[in-house]
């Protein structure tokens, strides 16, 4: 894997940590501040993980860096859902009709949550795996 350079780095953790601030803000009854802080740090952490490449010839690490890069994604799923229930942005539309209305409590009211969680277990799941695998590569060429 690529390293990222300090700066780089310094974004990324960064990132991760206005993500925290701005879920625990959320969490404990600040809804219209949360998206403002978690937002650019979903963006941060993401972009640096996207930058992060891997030039190897390992099936496995490759695998586990596009279940990286999905967690990422569905980071930036969590932010722009989370948007949406503090702002109501898209919620006019679906509130013309009740079935509407069951609708985006039903798809969207929430759900960032969901999203988040989904997207923690598969960074921490790929993180830890490429570790250990380039770790057992290192091994292999000592």
């Amino acid at each position: 894997m690529k390293q990222l350079n300090r700066t780089q780095s310094a974004m990324m953790l960064i990132g991760a940590c206005l993500m925290v601030v701005g879920a625990a803000l959320y969490v404990f009854g600040e809804q219209t501040v949360a998206p403002c802080i978690f937002t650019p740090g979903t963006l941060m952490f993401a972009a640096m993980q996207y930058m992060q490449k891997y030039t190897g010839t390992d099936v496995t690490i490759r695998r586990l860096r596009r279940i990286m890069l999905t967690g990422a994604a569905f980071f930036i799923i969590s932010a722009l859902l989370m948007v949406e229930n503090a702002y109501h942005v898209v919620f006019p539309l679906f509130a013309k009709t009740i079935n509407g209305y069951t609708s985006y409590v039903k798809y969207i009211h929430n759900n960032w949550v969901v999203t988040l969680l989904v997207a923690a277990v598969l960074q921490l799941y790929s993180t830890h795996r490429i570790s250990s695998e380039l770790q057992k590569n290192k091994q292999r060429e000592a």
